[in-house]
């Protein structure tokens, strides 16, 4: 391959990357625990964006059970927002090889 067209495929991967970089940041993902008594939001690139917790959940008592609730549920929207990107740019790099990579 000569070096133009390389740096054409390049350019063009790096608009490609650019685009699903920007769908990621407006995707929204959602995770839950506690069979969905605990919700967290955030888009596929990150940010959290909303917090929902059923009131019921709420005992003064026993703060321990909805800190883990919180913490499963944004486990689980990392890694629902991790697939989602690697779905959305895997395809982008596979097959790239560059010389003397």
């Amino acid at each position: 391959m000569n070096q133009q067209a390389m740096m054409r495929q390049l350019q063009q991967m790096q608009a490609e990357m650019a685009k699903a970089q920007a769908e990621l940041a407006e995707t929204e993902v959602t995770g839950q625990s506690g069979n969905g008594l605990v919700e967290v939001v955030c888009t596929a690139s990150g940010e959290w964006r909303a917090l929902r917790i059923d009131p019921k959940l709420i005992d003064p008592d026993d703060p321990d059970m909805l800190q883990d609730l919180i913490l499963a549920a944004l486990n689980d929207a990392k890694a629902i927002a991790e697939r989602t990107q690697q779905e959305r740019l895997g395809p982008l790099t596979a097959g790239l090889s560059l010389p003397g990579f």
